[in-house]
C-alpha cells in the first residue's frame, strides 16, 4: 500500500474499510481499542491524524500485519511511535489476530492494573484451567496498557506448566530481570534474597508493567513481586495461587457460547458462510465450540484441522466430536495438544489429589458432593474435602454449588480416558461398588421420609466409609433428590450395565416416589426399563413383577395407556405365579385406571373395590386409603357424586390420620371436584384452597395447579371471568402441562372457557 495512491489509501479510509468489512459499529471498535467513540470517527474522516498506537492496536485487531502502520504520515510516526523497550527487556509474545471475546475479564484486569489509588492491589492473579486462554489474554493486556507505564513492559514466561521444560526458578527469574534493568552480569548476587533486594531497590521510582506468566506456585513469585507503588503486577497460573493474598484474583471460565462460535469462525475463515448467512451453519458452530468445551486451545485446533481439510463440512466436524476418545484424538494437530496439556496438570497434583481426579472419572453423573467423593475414594471428610478443594485450586475441577463438584467435559473426558487406568480393575469395581452402595443407601432414606407407609423390600449394603447425608425432614429429603436425581438415574443405568445388577432396580425403586411427586416421568420411564430389563437378565421375578407395576404409572400419567395397560397385565401374570396377594392387587388396582380412561367405568370400580376389600383384610391403611380417594375420584368423574362425597371425606381421614400429607392433597382436590360437580361451590372452594396449601407445602406443584384450576372454574361458573384467569394463569406458572385425560380440572376448564367465551360473544 501507498499512502499517496488515492483516498482508499489513506489510513482514516482504509480503517473504515476494514471496520465495515468486519461487521464492527465505531462504539465496538472503540470498545476494543479503548480509543474514543468521536477520537476515532475523526481518524476515519480525516479530521484527525492517526497515531502510531492506534496502527498498531487496529492492525493486531485487525490482523493486517502492519499494513495500517505503514498509512501513518511520516511526520506523525517520528513524534507518536512509541518508545521501545530497552533491547534486552523481554516483551509480550506477539498478539493474535484471532483473539475473541473476553471484554470483562479484560476490562477488570484493566481497571486493577491503572488504579493509582494508595488501596489499589499491586497484583493481578489470572488463573484459569489449561487452555483456557491465560497467556492470550495477559499477552493482549500487555500491549495495550504497555504505554501507560513509563518504563515499559516485562514480560517472563516461567515455565510452570510447560512440557518438556524446567520451571524457571525464582533465582533465574531475577537473574534475567536484573539484566535486562541493565545490571552487569558480574555484579549480580548469587543469593536468591540478596537478588530479590537489589531487583526491588532497581525499580525504586520506575513504572513497569510486569507480567508473569505460566506461574506454577506462589513461591515461585514472590521474590519477583516489587516494592515500588508505581509498579504492577500480573500474575498467569493454572492454580489459584491463595497464597498471594494482597493479589485481586480473577478467574477465567471458558468462553461463552456466542464467543466460541465466533473464534472458530474466525480461524476458520473462507471455509465458511458469514455468520448469520446460513442459520444451519451458525447452530453446527455453536455445537462444536459445546463439544470443544467451550475451551479456547480446543477451538483453535478444531479450526486449524477443519480449515486444513477441504473435503470435510461443519455436520462432520461435529460428528468426528461426538466420541469423547475421538475428540481428544482430534484435538491434537501435532503441535497443541489438549491432552498433553491437561497431562501436565495431572502429573504436578500430589498422590491423593492425583487419587481422587482419578476415582471421580468413575462417577457417571454430571456433579458430585462431597460425600460421595468419600465413598469413592474410601476416606474421610477431611481428607476428600483436602483433596477436592486441591484440585478446584488447580483448576481441574468446577464447584458450582457448596460442596458439590464437577469436571468440565474435555477434562472428564481425559480422566475418563487417561488418567482412570491408573487404578487397577479390582479397585475401579470396589469404588464404583461403594458408590453405588451409598448412593442407593441416601435415596432410600429420602424416599422413607417422602413415603413412609410404603411397603420396601429389605437392603444389604456393603462397607461404607461414612453414613450418608442427614436428612432431618421431607424438605430436606426433597432438596437432596432435586440435587442428586441425574446422578441417581446415571447410577442406574452404570449398575444395568456393570451390574450389580439386583442395585439396578433397587435404585429405580427408590426413585419412584421423588418421580410421582415432581412428575418427571422420562426419568422414571428410563429407570424402570432399565431395572424390568436387569431383573429379567437376573432371573429376579418378584423384582421384575414390581419394576412393571411402577414402570406402568408414568405411562399412564402420559397417556399411553396401551404401554401402560402391557405392563400392568405382565406385571398382574408374574405376581400370580408368585401367589403375590399384595403385588396381585396392586397391579389389579392400577389397571382400573387404563380400565376407567377406556370409558369403563364400572369395571375400574369394581377391580378398585377386589384391591381394597384384600387391603383392608390384611391391615394395610395406606393402600386402603389410596384405593378409596380412586373409587371416589371415578364416581366424582362419572357423576355417581352422591358416593364420590363420603368416598372421598373418608380416604381423607385416613390419610390425615397416617400423616400422608400429598395423599391428602391429592384428596382435597378429588373432594372439590365432588362438590364442583355436584354444584356445592362454596365447599368445592374450601377444599379446592386446602389441597392447594397442602400440595405447595409438600413441593407438588402438579397438585397446587390442579386446586388453582378447579377454583378458576368455579370463578368461572360464578361469572367471574377475571378471577378464572387469575386463577388459571397461577395454575400455568405452577404446572402448564396438567393432563386433560388424567385431570378432571383441566376438562371442566376447557368446559367452562367455551361457555364464557359464547356468552361473551352473546353480549351486545
Amino acid at each position: 500500500m501507498s499512502g499517496t495512491s488515492g483516498r482508499r489509501d489513506t489510513f482514516g479510509a482504509e480503517l473504515r474499510r476494514l471496520r465495515l468489512a468486519a461487521g464492527l459499529s465505531l462504539s465496538a471498535l472503540a470498545e476494543r481499542v479503548h480509543y474514543s467513540k468521536g477520537y476515532l470517527s475523526k481518524v476515519e474522516t480525516g479530521a484527525t491524524a492517526p497515531n502510531m498506537s492506534l496502527a498498531l492496536l487496529c492492525d493486531a485487531e485487525f490482523g493486517t500485519a502492519g499494513a495500517l502502520a505503514e498509512l501513518v504520515p511520516a511526520s506523525t510516526r517520528r513524534q507518536q511511535v512509541p518508545r521501545p523497550p530497552a533491547p534486552s527487556l523481554p516483551a509480550p509474545p506477539p498478539v493474535t489476530a484471532h483473539f475473541t471475546g473476553r471484554e470483562r475479564e479484560f476490562e477488570e484486569i484493566r481497571t486493577v492494573l491503572l488504579d493509582d489509588t494508595p488501596a489499589a492491589p499491586p497484583v493481578c492473579v489470572l488463573s484459569g484451567m489449561a487452555g483456557v486462554g491465560k497467556t492470550t489474554l495477559a499477552a493482549r493486556i500487555a500491549h495495550r496498557l504497555e504505554a501507560r507505564f513509563s518504563d515499559g513492559c516485562l514480560f517472563l514466561d516461567l515455565r510452570g506448566h510447560t512440557p518438556d521444560a524446567t520451571e524457571v526458578s525464582a533465582a533465574e527469574a531475577l537473574d534475567r530481570c536484573l539484566r535486562a534493568l541493565g545490571m552487569p552480569g558480574e555484579e549480580i548476587p548469587r543469593d536468591t534474597d540478596d537478588r530479590a533486594g537489589v531487583y526491588r531497590n532497581r525499580l525504586r521510582g520506575r513504572r513497569f508493567l510486569i507480567v508473569l506468566d505460566n506461574v506454577r506456585s506462589a513461591r515461585q513469585v514472590l521474590p519477583l513481586l516489587p516494592a515500588e507503588p508505581n509498579c504492577r503486577v500480573l500474575v498467569t497460573s493454572r492454580n489459584r495461587l491463595h497464597a498471594l493474598d494482597d493479589a485481586h484474583h480473577v478467574l477465567l471460565d471458558t468462553m461463552p457460547e456466542a464467543d466460541a462460535a465466533a473464534l472458530f469462525r474466525r480461524i476458520a475463515g473462507t471455509a465458511l458462510p458469514p455468520a448469520g448467512a446460513d442459520q444451519h451453519t451458525d447452530r453446527l458452530l455453536t455445537r462444536i465450540g459445546d463439544r470443544c468445551g467451550r475451551l479456547p486451545l480446543a477451538v483453535r485446533i478444531a479450526a486449524a484441522r477443519y480449515r486444513g481439510h477441504a473435503g470435510w463440512t461443519p455436520d462432520e466436524l461435529v460428528t468426528r466430536l461426538a466420541d469423547e476418545q475421538a475428540r481428544l484424538d482430534l484435538l491434537d494437530d501435532g503441535e497443541r495438544s489438549v491432552t498433553a496439556a491437561f497431562r501436565l496438570s495431572y502429573h504436578d497434583l500430589p498422590e491423593q489429589q492425583r487419587h481422587m481426579f482419578t476415582v471421580l472419572a468413575l462417577h457417571p453423573g454430571q456433579d458430585i458432593d462431597l460425600r460421595a467423593a468419600c465413598a469413592l475414594a474410601d476416606t474421610d471428610l477431611p481428607a476428600a474435602e483436602r483433596a477436592l478443594i486441591g484440585l478446584q485450586d488447580a483448576n481441574l475441577l468446577i464447584q458450582r454449588a457448596p460442596r458439590r463438584y464437577q469436571f468440565h467435559d474435555l477434562l472428564r473426558a481425559f480422566a475418563t480416558h487417561g488418567a482412570v487406568d491408573a487404578v487397577p480393575q479390582a479397585g475401579r469395581r470396589a469404588a464404583v461398588s461403594r458408590l453405588i452402595d451409598f448412593a442407593l443407601a441416601g435415596a432410600e432414606r429420602a424416599s422413607i421420609l417422602l413415603a413412609p407407609h410404603r411397603s420396601r423390600p429389605a437392603l444389604h449394603l456393603g462397607r461404607l466409609p461414612l453414613e450418608p447425608t442427614p436428612l432431618p425432614d421431607i424438605d430436606a429429603a426433597l432438596a437432596w433428590f432435586t440435587a442428586e436425581w441425574p446422578n441417581l438415574v446415571a447410577l442406574c443405568r452404570l449398575a444395568a450395565e456393570q451390574g450389580p445388577r439386583q442395585r439396578c432396580w433397587q435404585l429405580a425403586f427408590s426413585l419412584r416416589d421423588f418421580f410421582f411427586l415432581t412428575k418427571l416421568r422420562q426419568p422414571w420411564i428410563e429407570t424402570h426399563a432399565l431395572a424390568v430389563a436387569a431383573a429379567k437378565e437376573a432371573g429376579d421375578t418378584r423384582a421384575r413383577a414390581g419394576s412393571l407395576n411402577n414402570l406402568g404409572v408414568p405411562y399412564l400419567e402420559l397417556g399411553d395407556l396401551d404401554s401402560a395397560a402391557a405392563c400392568y397385565q405382565e406385571a398382574l401374570g408374574l405376581f400370580h405365579e408368585l401367589g403375590d396377594g399384595l403385588g396381585i392387587s396392586s397391579a389389579l388396582a392400577n389397571h382400573a385406571w387404563v380400565t376407567h380412561h377406556r370409558g369403563e367405568h364400572q369395571a375400574a370400580v369394581r377391580d378398585l373395590r377386589h384391591a381394597l376389600e384384600f387391603y383392608e383384610r390384611q391391615g394395610l391403611p395406606r393402600n386402603a386409603a389410596i384405593t378409596l380417594r380412586g373409587i371416589a375420584l371415578i364416581e366424582a368423574e362419572s357423576g355417581a357424586l352422591d358416593d364420590a362425597v363420603p368416598h372421598a371425606l373418608a380416604a381423607l381421614r385416613s390419610c390425615q390420620e397416617l400423616g400422608l400429607d400429598l395423599d391428602a392433597a391429592m384428596t382435597l382436590n378429588c373432594l372439590g371436584l365432588a362438590y364442583y360437580r355436584s354444584g356445592r361451590w362454596d365447599q368445592a372452594a374450601r377444599a379446592y384452597q386446602q389441597a392447594r396449601t397442602l400440595g405447595a407445602g409438600v413441593g407438588s406443584l402438579h397438585e397446587t395447579a390442579r386446586a388453582e384450576t378447579g377454583l378458576g372454574n368455579l370463578a368461572a361458573a360464578r361469572g367471574d371471568r377475571a378471577a378464572a384467569q387469575w386463577h388459571w394463569a397461577r395454575a400455568g406458572e405452577h404446572y402448564p402441562e396438567l393432563s386433560t385425560l388424567r385431570v378432571a380440572e383441566a376438562r371442566d376448564r376447557l368446559a367452562e372457557q367455551a361457555r364464557t367465551s359464547s356468552a361473551g360473544a352473546g353480549q351486545p
